[in-house]
């Protein structure tokens, strides 16, 4: 599949087992990696970097194979989930990065180009978020405002 705002077709990785059952060498329950989740989420590690902490430190390889349950779903039971979801939240601070350098560069003109995709992604996919109830429907985003909510 291309990309999105370019015709690059991406990069080969590892794909995960099709395997949909926990590793018999997992020494960890699922209620220790629940409490493992939320002691990094406690700490202000976003979903992703739990999971890899879990990964690289505890040699969990997937949490929800163990815990049937997502590192999103445990977080939201907990109610330890940002308002913003990450993606989104580093969408936003790209963008807020972008609009630093143009402020001391004004010509620089492929860096408002790349504003303007980045600002197109952060708009759809709050459309998306929006249609899927993650955020609310009367969130906008408003450079201005976010700005202060990045810094």
């Amino acid at each position: 599949m291309a990309r999105m705002h370019s015709r690059d077709k991406g990069k080969s990785r590892s794909t995960k087992p099709s395997k949909k059952v926990a590793p018999s060498w997992i020494k960890y329950k699922a209620k220790e990696v629940e409490l493992l989740v939320v002691k990094y989420a406690k700490e202000g590690k976003s979903p992703s970097q739990i999971g890899i902490f879990l990964r690289d430190a505890y040699g969990i390889p997937d949490v929800k194979l163990v815990t049937k349950r997502s590192i999103g779903q445990i977080l939201k039971e907990k109610k330890l989930l940002k308002e913003i979801p990450e993606d989104l939240m580093a969408l936003i601070r790209k963008a807020v990065l972008i609009r630093k350098h143009l402020t001391e560069n004004k010509k620089d003109m492929p860096a408002k180009r790349g504003l303007q995709l980045t600002e197109s992604k952060i708009m759809r996919l709050t459309k998306f978020y929006k249609k899927t109830g993650k955020l609310p429907m009367t969130w906008k985003y408003d450079p201005a405002r976010i700005k202060l909510l990045v810094e």
